[in-house]
């Protein structure tokens, strides 16, 4: 069994070896702090948390907040999701902490906006190149932060945080590996001359993605109408293994990421077409996890999180998902764009049938959960995620007031509270370049949930109070040097 502990000791808040490094540890030692404190205060709303609770993260691609049942879809049937939101707690303002695939796991991994990584991406996407760029080795990944609390680790399905040996999984925390190592489009083989034909008529031949286990291709090309249905067998599997110690499982799904494929038990059956038929089978999957759970009696032991890298890809018609009320989707960042489905699930800790527009994010499953398992969150680096265990548990509200919105490298919008600012705006897709706001356009997301009324001009004393929270985010945001494409296809 790997050992990732040596590399992340200092680290993960070792008091005898953290080592402060570079010449931001100041606003570092600040930012993390300030986090820290966040951290550590969690007993004071009123309820002790329980601890080393297992956790499961599942993670779709390109889902849209309003791809579900429990979310407002009128076609799609999620009765696992729904019942799993009815037994536990439903986020209706839940974050993406990027608008994008690459950054957005990235954040989720590390607790921090993807910028400080480097995880992020210019506004000129570079696709089909090769790259050796990936995750950096000086971060410390939720994998690793767990496993020196004592957790057995497992990731199963998409990466896409870099693709060389040194970049995957099982160098970063997870002591076992079954999945693409990126998006499901990558590889294309297809004559170019098909062009966007080759996603809305889809066929297996038509890309070359590697299937992998630890750092060996078991399969390529991925078979992918039934890559949904052999990732969920691959996480019963984990789960029905005896198990002498916690365990933190990071179930990734390619789906409904284009090309859409699923297998012969839900294709044809949707009504919302082949899309439905994705996220229908996605929630037969979060079925098999939780009755896993029930039938061997690690259900009240078990923190289970769903959610969706980014907003859906709207640009592929009927083959990209919805945002709800929301404006635009992957890409960019209105709301649509980040703003995701979430529901937390534990039974008997997390009350049933409770629904929050309390402000989360992803990047606060790092610190929650690393706080649940009686682990330390790094103190030598901002960590940009907060506690929920108060929201989650019902004894107090989210810590998290304010919201950045990234596009790749830039700062796009902001939010407190119920206002949102937009300094740039531009299309996720497509046509259209940056345009900059001078005064920033404003919304009242309580009241206008689709961002279409602009009422800066009333509200000059709101746009001051964000503008100054943007400034005091941007006094500890030192990038990263890993400038990263989001869209790396795999090279031997």
């Amino acid at each position: 069994m790997l050992q990732p502990l040596n590399r992340h000791a200092r680290r993960a808040g070792n008091p005898q070896t953290a080592v402060i490094g570079g010449s931001s540890w100041l606003s570092a030692l600040i930012g993390s702090s300030l986090v820290w404190l966040l951290v550590a205060a969690v007993p004071a709303w009123g309820q002790e948390q329980p601890l080393r609770p297992n956790v499961i993260v599942i993670y779709a691609d390109d889902l849209g907040w309003g791809d579900l049942g429990c979310y407002g879809h009128p076609t799609i049937r999620t009765p696992n999701l729904d019942r799993m939101a009815a037994e536990g707690l439903k986020l209706t303002s839940f974050y993406s902490a990027a608008e994008v695939c690459t950054p957005s796991r990235a954040a989720l991994l590390t607790g921090r906006y993807p910028l400080r990584s480097g995880m992020c991406h210019s506004q000129r996407r570079v696709l089909f190149t090769d790259s050796p760029g990936g995750i950096p080795d000086s971060e410390v990944t939720l994998a690793e932060a767990l496993a020196a609390a004592g957790y057995q680790t497992a990731c199963v399905g998409k990466w896409h945080l870099g693709h060389f040996p040194q970049h995957l999984p099982i160098h970063h925390g997870f002591e076992t590996y079954y999945g693409i190592p990126y998006s499901n489009d990558m590889d294309r083989i297809a004559d170019r001359k098909l062009g966007r034909q080759a996603f809305f008529d889809p066929k297996v031949e038509y890309w070359n993605p590697p299937l992998m286990r630890g750092n060996t291709i078991v399969e390529r090309p991925a078979e992918q109408h039934t890559l949904t249905k052999r990732y969920t067998e691959e996480a019963v599997t984990f789960l029905n293994q005896p198990h002498e110690k916690p365990y933190f499982l990071y179930f990734a799904h390619n789906m409904p990421h284009v090309p859409l494929f699923a297998s012969d038990q839900f294709a044809g059956k949707s009504p919302r077409g082949l899309y439905g038929d994705v996220i229908e089978e996605l929630d037969w999957s979060v079925g098999q996890i939780l009755e896993t759970l029930r039938t061997t009696g690690q259900a009240e032991k078990t923190l289970v999180v769903f959610s969706s890298d980014n907003g859906p890809w709207l640009i592929f018609d009927t083959h990209g998902g919805s945002a709800g009320p929301f404006r635009d989707g992957k890409g960019g960042t209105w709301e649509g764009g980040m703003r995701v489905p979430g529901i937390f699930w534990w039974p008997g800790q997390i009350p049933a049938g409770r629904l929050s527009q309390e402000i989360a994010c992803t990047m606060d499953i790092y610190a929650t959960a690393v706080a649940l398992a009686g682990g330390t969150v790094p103190d030598d680096r901002v960590v940009d995620g907060v506690n929920l265990w108060p929201l989650l548990s019902g004894a107090g509200k989210s810590p998290r007031e304010e919201m950045m919105y990234y596009r790749g490298t830039e700062l796009f919008a902001a939010r407190k509270g119920r206002y949102k600012a937009h300094y740039i705006t531009q299309p996720s897709y497509g046509a259209g370049k940056p345009v900059k706001h001078d005064p920033p356009e404003l919304y009242d997301l309580g009241v206008d949930p689709g961002e279409k009324f602009n009422i800066a001009a009333q509200h000059p004393e709101v746009l001051r109070e964000l503008e100054s929270a943007v400034e005091r985010h941007k006094v500890g945001m030192v990038p990263g040097e890993n400038q990263l494409a989001p869209s790396l296809p795999f090279r031997n």
